[in-house]
Order: C-alpha cells, then structure tokens, then sequence
C-alpha cells in the first residue's frame, strides 16, 4: 500500500508540468516505473540525467541495479564499479548484482572471488548459492562444480549434489569438445571425490578416466 502511493506520488509529481523537464521530475518519474517494475521506461529517464551525476554513488547504484533487472549486464557493472562508498560496496545486495555481472558478462572468476573475500556467513552461503546457478546457467561449469562442492559440504541437500554431478559433466563434456583445460577436469576429478556417492565412482572410471586413457591424457 505505501510502495502503491510511493509511486503515485512520484508520477504526479514527475508528470506535472513545472518538474516533467527538470532533473527532479526526470528522477520521480524513475523511481515511478522502478516501482512498477517497467526497467526499460527507468533507464529512458535515468540515461537522460545521466551525464548530470557521473561520480554520483546513489545514482551509480540506482542506475546500476535498474541495468542488471532489465539485462544490461555490461553497462550494469560498469556503474556498480564505479561506486566508491564502502558502505555500499560490503552489502550482501550490492555483493550479488556485481557476482551476477561478472557471471553474465562470462567472467565467472572474478564472481568466485567476490565470494571468496567474504566472511563466513549465512550471506556468503546465499550467494555461493546465486553463483551455482548462474554459472550452471551460463554453461560457466567448472565455477558451478566449485560452487556447488561447497555447497553440498555446508549442506547435505541431495539437490547440491546434482548441481554438482551436472556441472562435472558439463566440465567433461568441454572437456572433450577442446573448450576446457584437462587440468580443470582434474580438480573436478578431485571434488566429486569427496560426495560419498556410488554415482561417483562410476562417472570417474568408466567414463572420464576411460576417455582420458583413450586420448592419452593421465587422470588421477
């Protein structure tokens, strides 16, 4: 009810005649569509005002959440590293939508590290979790078997262990096109080994280390 007259609010005030071309009105009028979820109309009203607030870290951050909600990865991580406030920069939200655009942008490694430098915490378990799965979904696999290894050793949720398993096998299969180093499907060797799975055995013997022998490539 308060979000519905939020934005009521703001498309009277950014509509009306004295504000719809000023810097003001330009900002109601995002926020307006920003609460009705309509991403593309922000950004029309955001890129209009947008040389006004380069070194600007709200608007940086408005601007860059707004990119990464309607795809705009690139641009979208752009803005979020041009973003100087500390305060923002240690937020789990802030944490995430830049993981997100590094994984979307297929640079998964710098996505790993993000998690990588956080505390232990139920924040870095949610977002160990986001990069599982938007690296699975991008076909970024080995940094989804990675995810997910970690995962499933916080968690024994049978549902880690598929991502996992999916993820090992996406590994393989690129593996086996020349589109990943063998040396990556080693360490994937490595932590399937540590689920106590009869799948395991199976998916190393017969069939990566079969194919390894096969092309005269030494899997341990």
């Amino acid at each position: 009810e308060h979000l519905k007259l939020a934005q009521q609010l703001f498309q009277l005030v950014g509509a009306s005649a004295s504000e719809c071309d000023t810097i003001p009105g330009r900002q109601c009028m995002a926020s307006c569509f920003f609460l009705l979820r309509q991403f593309e109309d922000v950004l029309v009203y955001l890129k209009s005002i947008k040389p006004y607030f380069t070194n600007d870290d709200d608007f940086n951050w408005n601007y860059g959440i707004t990119c990464a909600a309607a795809d705009d990865y690139k641009e979208a991580k752009e803005a979020l590293l041009q973003i100087q406030n500390e305060k923002y920069r240690a937020e789990f939200c802030y944490l995430s939508w830049l993981a997100r655009c590094y994984i979307m942008n297929n640079e998964p490694a710098l996505a790993w590290e993000t998690y990588v430098r956080m505390d232990t915490s139920n924040e870095s378990f949610n977002l160990l979790h986001l990069i599982a799965n938007d690296c699975y979904k991008m076909g970024h696999f080995y940094y989804a078997c990675k995810a997910f290894d970690v995962l499933e050793r916080l968690d024994p949720d049978p549902e880690f262990w598929e991502g996992k398993r999916g993820a090992a096998i996406g590994v393989f299969q690129r593996t086996v096109a020349g589109k990943e180093s063998p040396d990556k499907l080693q360490e994937v060797v490595i932590l399937l080994r540590s689920t106590n799975n009869p799948q395991v055995e199976y998916m190393i013997n017969r069939v990566m280390k079969k194919w390894a022998k096969d092309n005269r490539f030494k899997l341990e």
